[in-house]
């Protein structure tokens, strides 16, 4: 058996050899590979600018999720109240719904007035528009592949904030919410597929986290020039970002694996140089490729995802990886920011609380990007958990026993520094992981099907959180709500101690025979 394996293998590697000799383009003189013993390597830094530039799509998603937080109080009727009432959140996002943490004055223009129930509708037709964007960008990616897709699905971004910068009714603003989140569903399908499948497996941890950092940088700056600037101005700024996004992807090669798959040996080649540097020996990389794509099947359907064990199960992995994220209790902590802040003594106004959290997420996704390849996905995962459930249920059971009359001020520093832990311990794996662990768990023939849908089960639990967390502060109190998040991380530790290997390091063969059971 053995020795049929070593024949098969040899034939089709001569099957390579013998396709890219025959093919005029492979002629070019960036085509070949060096052959003296030493000189063979690879360069990362066009593989950082790549996942950088494709990360812009993040940043412009985190700007479009927090823009309603600095924005609702100078649009509304009756500015709300100084919380930070009604906050959801997608991965670190903000998802301001009828609210804001950030009290700003009225502008002197009022062209825009809206009631409490216009406010609701500008902050949920963006999830809305993010599960319908991100239904079909799979299909999208496998027809015109992983660049192009973006670069379509850019722009929609900027027509959102067109429209939002000289909108004069609300309905303006409702048209503009929507495209601005079908354009973010899209980018969480396309963005995290693309980095995936252009890192070495020495950096793809790195690489796979720059999503989730981009995505805070982009919220931490809303929160930050939104503080100091009328909303147009802000939305200007933000158009810029998309912009950038469009130049940045004129420059960007399609990915080597989208490339082989269409048969296009020689650009696929080409590709790699540009990515892993012109001394790569892409000859090597494009077999290691071609043999992932030979263990999958040509065109799989989406019924192929569930007929195929490893393909079935890394779908539940993706899915629960995300149901974690929304259900660990992001949105009841964010809730309570500032509360929690002034029962410690502390006097900053809720526009600085928000700032402080949106530097806590930065520096600590920031801090993950550089643990993941070192500490491993599984150890970051289940530490986050843990840590997690611990705060939450230390955070019931201070508010349960501040809701029962009990005297806690001696104790106002605990739930601020439970507060400070969770942003920390879920920035550094709740938040960047599951994003990561999309991208690693499938073979090509089927992985734009299989993160289409795990995208959309992520923002639907956004919607379900969403509308479900101020009926269960209303109805269970802010201590039973608590406990039920501590929970919910409880579950995900065991969980992912029982369930979860760990895919440092390894190949996408290693990977999908351990998915498959073997």
């Amino acid at each position: 058996m053995d020795s049929e394996k070593v024949v098969r293998a040899m034939a089709r590697w001569w099957q390579t050899v013998s396709q890219e000799d025959a093919d005029p383009s492979a002629r070019n003189p960036m085509l070949y590979d060096p052959l003296q013993d030493g000189v063979v390597k690879t360069s990362k830094t066009r593989q950082y600018v790549a996942a950088l530039i494709m990360c812009l799509g993040a940043v412009a998603a985190g700007t479009a999720l927090a823009w309603t937080s600095p924005v609702l109080d100078q649009i509304s009727v009756h500015p709300p109240a100084n919380t930070t009432a009604g906050n959801s959140t997608m991965g670190n996002a903000t998802i301001a719904n009828g609210t804001s943490p950030i009290p700003l004055p009225l502008p002197s223009e009022d062209r825009l007035q809206l009631t409490a129930g216009q406010q609701t509708w500008v902050s949920s037709l963006l999830a809305i528009g993010a599960f319908l964007g991100a239904m079909p960008t799979g299909y999208i990616a496998d027809a015109i592949g992983r660049r192009y897709t973006a670069m379509v699905m850019n722009v929609p971004f900027i027509l959102a904030w067109l429209s939002i910068i000289f909108a004069n009714s609300a309905g303006w603003l409702y048209f503009g919410r929507f495209l601005i989140g079908i354009s973010t569903g899209s980018f969480c399908v396309v963005a995290p597929m693309y980095i995936s499948e252009i890192a070495e497996t020495s950096i793809r941890g790195t690489l796979g986290t720059l999503f989730q950092l981009l995505l805070t940088v982009g919220i931490l700056f809303v929160y930050m020039v939104g503080s100091m600037v009328s909303w147009t101005t802000l939305s200007t700024l933000c158009l810029f970002v998309p912009i950038f996004l469009f130049l940045g992807l004129l420059i960007l090669p399609e990915t080597p694996v989208y490339l082989l798959k269409k048969g296009q040996r020689a650009e696929a080649a080409l590709s790699l140089k540009w990515l892993w540097g012109r001394y790569c020996d892409s000859r090597s990389a494009i077999q290691v490729i071609q043999n992932d794509l030979d263990q999958a099947a040509a065109d799989a359907g989406i019924l192929d995802l569930f007929s195929n064990r490893g393909a079935r199960n890394g779908l539940v992995i993706s899915i629960l990886l995300m149901f974690f994220q929304q259900f660990s209790g992001i949105n009841a902590v964010i809730f309570y920011t500032v509360p929690i802040f002034q029962s410690a003594g502390s006097t900053l106004d809720a526009s600085v609380c928000s700032i402080i959290v949106g530097v806590v997420q930065v520096i600590m996704t920031l801090t993950a990007s550089l643990l993941i390849d070192r500490a491993g996905r599984k150890i970051l995962l289940l530490f986050s958990s843990t840590v997690m459930s611990i705060c939450l249920a230390i955070l019931g059971a201070y508010f349960d026993m501040k809701d029962s009359g009990k005297d806690v001020s001696s104790i106002g520093w605990l739930p601020l520094l439970c507060v400070v832990l969770f942003m920390i311990t879920f920035s550094v794996g709740y938040g960047p992981i599951p994003w990561l662990m999309m991208g690693e768990l499938f073979l090509p023939d089927v992985k734009a099907t299989a993160v289409a849908i795990t995208v959309m089960a992520n923002w639907l639990c956004v919607f379900i959180v969403t509308k479900s967390f101020g009926t269960m502060i209303e109805s269970l109190g802010s201590d039973v709500t608590f406990w039920f998040f501590a929970t919910c991380m409880a579950a995900a530790t065991i969980y992912v101690a029982t369930m979860l290997q760990e895919t440092k390091g390894k190949s996408a063969s290693q990977i999908q025979s351990w998915l498959n059971g073997r």
